[in-house]
């Protein structure tokens, strides 16, 4: 019950000030998640809901395209697994990235929330040392029916909320997936035999067209089908004398 939670606190609080009660301490926590949006619109948490505060924490991200040199930070707050059902609570760039491929750059976002509950937002590209960040308070604007509101919100939702993630990730993966394999077979297709050629080729055409599906099983079939076509293609790379740095997926 919400309101004998708060009438014991108060109690609590009062003794604490009066001196009766002399072995408890009283800890401000984060009243909801914090994070960001990443590919997809998934919003990706830093700071989880009722983390004691101060607290920090730190994810590090990449790029999801070729020779990207600049990347937005859109800060949220909520407990929805994506970014258009979260509050927003600010955006802010970070530029200059060196020019790479896809997944190349590691890019740190790191969150620090003061005892006074004002949120530090850090963004710096690991390879250059550029940051820029910005500075929020959170708590501003929203009432604790608001935030009870965004929390019942989160539960009635909760297994939709899910299978929409699972579903997107799925897509992530394949798309990160695609890119890899038409990236090296760019490179090392002309040494496949026709046989294997064709087959890759197959399984890459395959997997673009499912690659907007909403079906978990045409993803996982695409999935499977391009990892038939990365045995085939490491398998000569492993015995060519060339080098390919190939990024990993992007997350």
């Amino acid at each position: 019950n919400p309101d004998e939670v708060v009438a014991v606190g108060a109690a609590v609080q009062a003794g604490i000030l009066r001196g009766d009660i002399k072995d408890m301490i009283l800890l401000d926590v984060t009243p909801l998640s914090l994070g960001v949006e990443t590919h997809g619109g998934v919003f990706t948490k830093v700071i989880e809901r009722n983390a004691t505060i101060p607290t920090k924490n730190s994810l590090i991200f990449t790029t999801v395209a070729d020779q990207q040199n600049k990347v937005t930070v859109h800060v949220l707050q909520g407990e929805r697994e994506f970014a258009r059902d979260n509050k927003s609570l600010g955006k802010f760039d970070l530029v200059g990235i060196p020019p790479a491929p896809r997944g190349v750059p590691q890019i740190e976002v790191t969150f620090s929330i003061d005892s006074n509950g004002i949120v530090s937002v850090t963004a710096r590209d690991q390879a250059t040392g550029q940051s820029t960040g910005v500075q929020i308070n959170p708590a501003g604007g929203l009432s604790q029916d608001e935030i009870d509101r965004l929390v019942n919100e989160a539960a009635e939702h909760s297994r939709i909320d899910a299978t929409r993630r699972e579903t997107r990730m799925l897509q992530n993966k394949l798309e990160g997936m695609i890119y890899t394999n038409d990236k090296v077979f760019r490179e090392f297709g002309k040494m496949l035999s026709e046989e294997d050629r064709s087959k890759v080729q197959q399984c890459i055409a395959k997997a673009k067209e499912s690659a907007t599906s909403e079906e978990k099983q045409r993803l996982n079939d695409a999935i499977f089908e391009l990892q038939t076509a990365s045995r085939i293609l490491t398998s000569v790379m492993l015995y060519n004398p060339l080098k390919m740095n190939v990024p990993g997926d992007a997350p």
